[in-house]
């Protein structure tokens, strides 16, 4: 049987260069699990591996959307395991990998996803507006504390569907997270890439330093004219969001990019404690890649 392997964690720990190297060693394809990087043209700010870098492994769910159109998370389900079924149907591997823990989430777990209730939806919308995200955030957290680790406060759409489904069901929106028994896919193999915190730290206030350098500013110009603010959801993107802020008047370009710092660090955090809550997860120190790709082809081919 052709094998689902999963690739997670924090931000810049470094899993898009490891699903590569592992993915040519096994001849797989990868399918991303980071939300931000289905959208097209948004490739400095999602630090979205160059088709350069992806040594002719195919690579799906990479800009396949329009930064003005919004997308779910049953769409992504959807789409993903449509694709995973037909990778396996050729006879290869499939890698996942990304950081989005709630899209890797509903690829492996069978999650429910309530039909919205445009009422309701208006209602909160009206309120986030007057209160803003943070206040929408910070109530999120308190009914549904995973959802408010799993969504960031700059997502305010999500934070209002969270927020809708608990209004509707009258149960957190982390609800339906998986069972024991409730995994489509229990022959997967999860790995999950850690980093010491300061080291982490450090790394990704160099990646966005380069992501300045490398024109993230012209970068987003470009998206506004392509419809950005035209959707809720990749304007909330880090850095995205910090750059129209400025665009706007709102803070200085030093700040948006000290913001943006650490408005990721925060993420990070929340995503380091997201995925260690998963007990399906192997967890890779910090050592050189080759090293953390030679484990985890050692536990693959083991299996």
């Amino acid at each position: 049987m052709p094998r689902l392997i999963v690739i997670c964690g924090a931000t810049a720990t470094g899993k898009s260069d490891l699903a590569v190297s592992v993915a040519s060693e096994i001849g797989a394809e990868i399918i991303n699990a980071d939300s931000m990087q289905l959208y097209k043209g948004m490739d400095i700010g999602t630090a979205k591996i160059a088709f350069a870098e992806r040594q002719g492994i195919p690579h799906h769910l990479l800009d396949v959307v329009e930064v003005k159109d919004d997308v779910t998370v049953a769409w992504y389900q959807e789409l993903a395991r449509s694709t995973i079924s037909q990778i396996h149907a050729r006879g290869s591997d499939v890698v996942v990998v990304g950081g989005t823990g709630l899209y890797i989430k509903a690829i492996l777990d069978d999650l429910n996803f309530p039909d919205t209730d445009p009422k309701i939806r208006q209602e909160i919308t009206d309120e986030a507006e007057k209160l803003g995200g943070d206040a929408m955030h910070e109530r999120l957290a308190k009914l549904d504390p995973a959802a408010g680790l799993a969504i960031p406060k700059e997502n305010v759409r999500r934070v209002i569907r969270a927020l809708e489904v608990i209004a509707i069901t009258g149960q957190p929106f982390t609800a339906n997270l998986p069972r024991k028994d409730s995994t489509k896919y229990p022959e997967a193999q999860q790995f999950g890439l850690v980093m010491e915190r300061n080291s982490l730290n450090e790394r990704i206030d160099l990646r966005v330093e380069k992501m300045w350098q490398l024109g993230l500013v012209d970068e987003v110009e470009e998206l506004i004219n392509n419809g950005l603010l035209e959707g809720r959801t990749a304007q909330a993107a880090l850095g995205y969001a910090q750059i129209i802020r400025m665009k706007h008047g709102e803070c200085t370009e030093i700040e948006a990019k000290e913001e943006t710092s650490r408005a990721t660090r925060q993420y990070a955090r929340r995503q380091e404690t997201w995925f260690s809550k998963d007990q399906r997860i192997t967890w890779l120190a910090p050592n050189s890649n080759s090293e953390r790709r030679d484990k985890l082809l050692h536990a693959i081919l083991k299996s």
